[in-house]
Parts: C-alpha cells; sequence; structure tokens
C-alpha cells in the first residue's frame, strides 16, 4: 500500500489539511497552558505550586503512554486522537464553568491539567505515528521539520495571544479560545482517514505483548537504547527550568504577562527558524545535529538566567538561541525513529519515549522544588541547563550513537 493510493484524497491536501487543524489546536492548547500557568504564578508566587502544576500536567500522560502508543499501533489512530481532543475541550468546558461562577480552586486547575495529561498519552503517539503514513519516505525529513516547525507556531501564537487574552478578559473566556480551536483541530480528521498500518490488522496479543515488543525494539538497538537514555537523563535535568519561567521572568526581572509572552512567542520564532532550517537542509548525517542541538540549547538555557535584572533583552536572546538549537536537534532525532523503526512499532517506541520523559520531568522537579527554595530560580536556571548540556555531550562518547547514520534504516 502506498501513500498515494491508500486514500482518495492526495496526499499533499490530506497531509496539510490535517497538519493545520493540529496546529490550530496545538495553539489553543497551549495559550491555556500559558493562561493556566500564569494564573497560578500571579495568585500563589510559589515555586512549589509551579511544580505541583508541572508534575499532573506530566505524570499522568507518563504512566498512560505504553497504553497510548499500544493502543495507536493496534486501533484508529485518527479515532483516538478525535476522542482524545473533545476529552480535552470538555474539560476546559468544565474550567470555564468555574472561573466564571468564581468557584475555582487551585485543586480544580491540578485536576483538569491531569486529566488533559492522560488524553495527551493517546492523542500523541498516534498524531506522531500517523505521519509516516501520510506522507512519503523522501518526505519524512521534511515532515519532521515541518512538525518542529509547527511548535514553533505554537509557542509564538500562544504567549501573546495568551497576554491579550488575559488582558482583554476574564480567564474563563479566555479559556474558550481552547475548545474553538480543538473543534478546528477535530474537523479534518472527520473528513480524511488516516492509512493504518498493514500489522495492525493480524492477530491480536495482549497490550502487555504489544508493548514489550515496543521496548524490546529500542533495547535490542543499541544506538536507540543509549540515545533514549540520554535524552531520559536530560529531560530529568532540565524540565523544571521550562515550568518556572514564569517565575523566572516575575522574581528575577520583575516582569509580568507581558514578558513571559515575549520570551516564549521570540522563542517560538527561534523554533520556526530551526524547524524551517531542518527542512530547508534535510540533513543526511542527523546524529551530530542531534547531540550539538539538544546540548547547546542547554547551556543557551543556563545562559538566560544569568544576565542582572535590568538586562532582560539578553535574556530573550539566549532563550531564541536555545529554541533554534533544540529545534536543530529535535526535528532530525523524530527523523531518525521514523526511518530506524517499522511503522507498526511506531506508536510504541513513541510513547515508551514519551513514558520515559514523563517519569522523568516529575523526579527533576521533585528534586529542583526544594533546590529552587533554596537557591532561587536563577541559579537553578544556570546549574540545570549547564548539566543538561553535558549529558547530551556524552552521547559522542558511544561508538553505536556515531555510527547511526552509517547504518541501514529499517523500512
Amino acid at each position: 500500500m502506498t501513500i498515494e493510493n491508500a486514500e482518495h484524497a492526495p496526499w499533499r491536501l490530506r497531509f496539510w489539511s490535517i497538519f493545520t487543524g493540529q496546529a490550530l489546536s496545538l495553539v489553543g492548547s497551549a495559550l491555556t497552558q500559558f493562561v493556566l500557568l500564569w494564573w497560578i504564578t500571579d495568585t500563589t508566587g510559589s515555586v512549589a505550586a509551579l511544580g505541583i502544576a508541572g508534575v499532573v500536567a506530566l505524570l499522568p500522560q507518563a504512566l498512560l503512554g505504553p497504553l497510548g502508543g499500544t493502543l495507536a499501533d493496534r486501533y484508529s489512530r485518527r479515532r483516538l486522537m478525535v476522542v482524545a481532543d473533545l476529552i480535552s475541550a470538555a474539560c476546559m468546558v468544565v474550567l470555564i464553568v468555574l472561573f466564571l461562577t468564581s468557584r475555582v480552586a487551585l485543586w480544580h486547575l491540578y485536576v483538569m491539567m491531569a486529566v488533559r495529561s492522560a488524553m495527551q498519552a493517546f492523542q500523541q503517539p498516534a498524531a506522531a505515528a500517523s505521519t509516516a503514513m501520510l506522507v512519503p519516505g523522501r518526505f519524512l525529513s521534511r515532515a519532521a521539520g515541518l512538525n518542529q516547525t509547527l511548535y514553533g507556531i505554537m509557542t509564538v501564537g500562544a504567549a501573546p495571544l495568551g497576554a491579550l487574552a488575559i488582558s482583554a478578559m476574564p480567564v474563563g473566556w479566555a479559556l474558550g479560545i481552547d475548545v474553538v480551536t480543538a473543534v478546528l483541530g477535530v474537523v479534518p480528521l472527520l473528513i480524511y482517514a488516516i492509512p493504518q498500518p498493514r500489522a495492525a490488522a493480524q492477530e491480536r496479543t495482549s497490550p502487555w505483548q504489544e508493548f514489550r515488543e515496543g521496548v524490546d525494539t529500542v533495547w535490542s538497538d543499541a544506538a536507540l537504547r543509549q540515545l533514549y537514555g540520554l535524552i531520559t537523563a536530560a529531560v530529568l535535568v532540565i524540565m523544571p527550568s521550562f515550568t518556572l519561567v514564569p517565575l523566572l521572568v516575575k522574581a528575577h526581572f520583575g516582569g509580568g504577562p507581558t514578558q513571559v509572552a515575549l520570551i516564549e512567542s521570540l522563542g517560538g520564532i527561534g523554533m520556526v527558524a530551526g524547524g524551517i532550517l531542518v527542512a530547508a537542509v534535510a540533513p543526511r548525517r542527523r546524529i551530530p545535529w542531534v547531540l550539538w542541538g539538544f546540548a547547546l540549547s542547554c547551556f543557551a538555557l543556563a545562559l538566560t538566567a544569568l544576565p542582572s535584572g535590568g538586562m532582560f533583552w539578553l535574556a530573550v536572546l539566549f532563550w531564541v538561541v536555545s529554541s533554534i538549537t533544540y529545534a536543530l536537534g529535535n526535528a532530525p532525532f523524530t527523523a531518525i525513529l521514523q526511518t530506524r523503526v517499522p511503522n507498526h512499532l511506531q506508536g510504541r517506541v513513541l510513547s515508551l519515549l514519551t513514558t520515559l520523559m514523563g517519569l522523568a520531568a516529575p523526579v527533576g522537579l521533585a528534586i529542583a522544588t526544594p533546590l529552587g527554595e533554596a537557591i532561587g530560580t536563577r541559579w537553578l536556571f544556570v546549574l540545570l541547563g549547564t548539566v543538561g548540556g553535558l549529558v547530551m555531550l556524552l552521547g559522542f562518547l558511544s561508538p553505536a550513537i556515531r555510527r547511526v547514520d552509517d547504518q541501514t534504516v529499517l523500512r
């Protein structure tokens, strides 16, 4: 079955329709995340409160990731994406009612963020594994770059829109934007089918056995096993920084939601630039891009917190550099997975990575939260960024990782 004859619609029309719908949905979700995190920052001013928000936003996805990846390989990926998006939208409807009736409490946000995180465990592996079925193999590297660009656009649009929404309307109405964009993301999925790999129609084993097959796929490949280990360790170290950005801006630079929106949106522009560069270059040797990209991104993140309180512009510059280099590493890494792992296993392999990162992030937050209270948010950024960069550079010591670009891919 080829991409071109799998469906009646040409692959370009189908891919771009779904891509655009998901872009709108992601912008709405990112806007919601901005609004909720700023509300927590402004209401509590607490590292611990933001740390808890980070945990509840990540842990359910990590715990349910294995099941989500298995279901993405077993059942209709399109239906999983639709159901997950609609349940996430329903969570926002509940929060809208609570905000507009002035009955909202901090724990309400935590519960709804946890439910949305659980839905991401099903939506993300289904969406990621669908890419290889929507485009020809020759377009995969560019599709990975475009997806990276999408996340950059999401950040560019969401942060200023979130700040504008907060200033122009009550928080409850601002959250309504997410409901609208979720519906817009679902519509193309109702119009176009997503081809399912042939292996999905074969005799089923138990979900646990299928998940173990995905684990075995990674474990038996020394390069993938070591890359997964490196990235998991780096996420454990670096993830708290992203959760604490609003507090860094407020406490160290004396900024408000406008400044948070500025740094995040310009960072999004950096991700767009990096994604476009990868899509245009489509690098054949991907490992140097992955290791150097992620490492430089971490080092630049450390530099973001070093300027004095009156030099916010320099912090923004380092943040943009961090975003560009992250995109230069992430898109080639995604392309490595999509070309190295057979498609009928990609949902499980991708969800395994999500699970590992999702479990590492709360552990990192649990460690970093008391450390941040002790040394301050600023120096926590510097420490975590430096250590994260050094972790990624360890990849160059691995012969298996260095040989990835010279090996035959599994397609």
